[in-house]
């Protein structure tokens, strides 16, 4: 599903981000990304994205290299990945249904499949109840499962997800986890960067360590 071969990173006057990353993620894996505060966490998730484009190596997404993906063709390989937040980068002006919608909207689908997908996602994290709300009248629980709904709304096979718990209690992190397991249990591949060492470490994945770069645990 993922593979990095020989990835480096290199910013202009920083230096790499990266040094020569190699893993390959299966299909249906659930993974956790840690390492210090400017370790490259973010960087690695922005090159599954096709925010950013490696300096060398190869990235492979579904078999696909996205070093070589044309322009055009970013907008399709996005698709393939739902992208979550710390800080959740919801729509404060518009509803839970909305914010979920979006994607789909973006994709061009009709409005009877927006309604069903839409609430289809909402029921999967529990907030079919609040799909007329905004975003402001949620807690920070809530509003990061709206953020996830609006992640898999286009069923993707595969969700990124940048510190989704960094804001939350240690309660409200585990229900957050338990929500990506029950996705990865449906063959969805899933890639989590995180500080919370102690909670993963009560869950029984993968960790990929990342120090000054380098990748020294996978």
């Amino acid at each position: 599903m993922l593979k990095f071969e020989h990835v480096t990173m290199r910013y202009p006057g920083a230096g790499d981000v990266l040094r020569d990353v190699n893993f390959h993620l299966s299909r249906g894996e659930m993974a956790f990304l840690t390492g210090h505060s400017g370790a490259g966490k973010s960087t690695l998730l922005k090159l599954i994205a096709v925010i950013e484009r490696s300096s060398r190596g190869r990235v492979f997404l579904d078999e696909q290299n996205l070093n070589e993906a044309k322009d055009r063709q970013v907008p399709f390989i996005r698709r393939k990945v739902g992208l979550i937040f710390q800080d959740y980068k919801l729509l404060q002006d518009r509803t839970v249904f909305d914010n979920v919608a979006l994607p789909l909207v973006i994709a061009g689908y009709g409005h009877h499949e927006i309604s069903r997908r839409v609430r289809a996602a909402l029921s999967k994290v529990g907030l079919v109840n609040k799909e007329r709300k905004y975003p402001a009248v949620l807690s920070g629980g809530e509003q990061q499962r709206v953020g996830i709904a609006r992640a898999v709304v286009n069923k993707p096979p595969m969700i990124l997800a940048d510190e989704p718990t960094g804001n939350l209690d240690p309660d409200l992190s585990a229900e957050i986890m338990r929500l990506f397991e029950q996705f990865q249990q449906v063959g969805v591949t899933v890639l989590i960067a995180t500080h919370d060492i102690s909670l993963i470490k009560q869950m029984n994945h993968r960790i990929l360590k990342l120090d000054h770069g380098q990748l020294v645990t996978s």
